[in-house]
């Protein structure tokens, strides 16, 4: 007879993201028998090729800038700096290593979890294939994550993905960028003040499409005063390994076919959730246009007991949104049920230097709510703090629903955005008037104390 290898558990969770890991722990605590699926590292995208080892380079770059712009606040430096990409690397790995260890300390250290490593298949709703084990439960968490989808003509090159460049130890002479939004522009600013020559070509007539493009045009400014160059409306892409080393990006621009040449490429050109690695057909799972599990508010997909949990339901791309979706389906479980997709706002950060903040609406989509609407913006360059730092590039801006006094969405871009758009988020949760903020006093001198003066000079707009 061979051997059974099928294990069951209170509750399987494949992947070690965002919300499987803190939900793994919170089902141990209540006891539960749970089974942790990783074919990977631990982690996630957000440990391992995402928010922390990106914002490690983030800092190295910024280090960088502050030495070359010291000039410019009296600080005369004899030499350049020189860039290690090597020592930047091994500290970014420091850093990951750090949190992957700590996870993996803590899933040792509890006795309700079990740790399989491998890729899980489903072999029905209840089952699953890991290697030659099978591993059942009535209820599945699903948090596989998402990978970079790489467009049609680049498939036989080389090319650089979010991940693999985070491995390189030598700066790129020439780096090319496919795709003008978050990660794109990130790499962009980084690999610049690293010493690259960068190029990015977005296929869209302005970057970061689902901004407004006010907020675009200035984003390009921030990059372009960096000698960053920005090619819009680049179509029918496609690439080839140069000869003589190095990649061929050719593009259709204003009916002129057109062609650059780099050191590397990197494809920023979105992603593409995991989903299809599960077989979700055997499940019965369904799954939308894009590939994306389809859940409801409270977080189950269509079959009973099997729940989505971030990049792969399509409903967040972030952390902070994977986050919550373990603690939607905490409550669900243990709580007062009373959490929901239905309670989130929108929000989200793009870590150029200055950052962009983002709560709520952009313009554009408050225009189409059919809201009367009050509305203010004000450069950054009339911002005390910001003139005294430096650092005058970027814009505030807010945009209220007249009736009700609610903020439905505000921007921040400038420097220390992604902090200061937390003030407009906690007015949001708390549905609270504009007025309680305009009417706040804030610390002087900071980029925050401006807020309630943008407040006051909100204008009814037009649709």
């Amino acid at each position: 007879m061979p051997e059974d290898r099928t294990q069951t558990f209170d509750a399987i969770i494949i992947g070690s993201g965002q919300a499987g890991n803190p939900l793994a722990f919170a089902l141990a605590k209540q006891k539960w028998k749970v089974a942790v699926v990783e074919k990977s590292v631990l982690g996630g995208t957000c440990v391992n090729t995402g928010c922390t080892p990106t914002k490690a380079y983030v800092a190295s770059a910024r280090a960088a800038w502050a030495i070359n712009n010291a000039p410019n606040l009296g600080i005369q430096i004899p030499k350049p700096p020189k860039v290690d990409l090597k020592a930047i690397r091994q500290r970014k790995n420091k850093v990951v290593n750090e949190a992957r260890s700590g996870l993996k300390k803590s899933m040792a250290d509890s006795p309700q979890i079990t740790l399989i490593r491998g890729t899980a298949t489903f072999i029905d709703n209840t089952s699953l294939q890991v290697g030659s084990r099978v591993v059942k439960s009535n209820k599945i968490f699903i948090n596989v994550g998402a990978r970079s989808r790489i467009p049609e003509g680049f498939e036989e090159m080389e090319y650089l993905t979010n991940s693999s460049i985070l491995q390189l130890d030598k700066i790129p002479d020439h780096l090319i960028i496919i795709g003008g939004s978050y990660i794109g522009l990130e790499f962009a600013q980084i690999f610049k003040r690293f010493g690259s020559k960068v190029t990015v070509l977005e296929m869209g007539n302005y970057l970061i499409s689902r901004e407004d493009q006010d907020t675009s045009e200035v984003v390009r400014e921030i990059l372009e005063k960096e000698n960053i160059k920005v090619i819009c409306g680049a179509k029918c892409l496609s690439g080839k390994n140069s000869k003589s080393g190095g990649v061929i990006v050719s593009f259709q621009q204003e009916n002129s076919e057109k062609k650059i040449s780099g050191s590397h490429l990197l494809i920023a050109t979105g992603r593409t959730p995991n989903s299809d690695l599960l077989n979700p057909e055997k499940a019965g799972l369904k799954l939308d246009k894009r590939g994306y599990i389809e859940v409801d508010p409270k977080l189950e997909t269509n079959v009973k007991g099997i729940f989505a949990l971030g990049d792969c339901n399509g409903k967040g791309a972030f952390t902070h949104t994977s986050y919550n979706d373990f603690e939607i389906v905490q409550d669900q479980l243990f709580g007062e049920k009373k959490k929901s997709l239905k309670d989130r706002i929108t929000n989200y950060a793009l870590y150029i230097d200055p950052p962009l903040g983002r709560a709520g609406m952009t313009l554009e989509q408050a225009k189409k709510s059919g809201k009367k609407l009050l509305f203010a913006r004000m450069p950054m360059k009339e911002i005390s703090r910001a003139k005294e730092k430096g650092e005058i590039y970027g814009k505030m801006e807010v945009i209220v629903d007249a009736d009700s006094e609610q903020i439905l969405g505000a921007a921040v871009l400038g420097t220390g955005g992604d902090e200061i758009i937390g003030s407009f988020l906690t007015a949001m949760y708390g549905r609270i008037s504009y007025k309680t903020l305009m009417n706040s006093v804030q610390t002087h001198p900071t980029v925050t104390e401006l807020i309630p003066t943008l407040l006051q000079q909100l204008k009814p707009i037009e649709d």
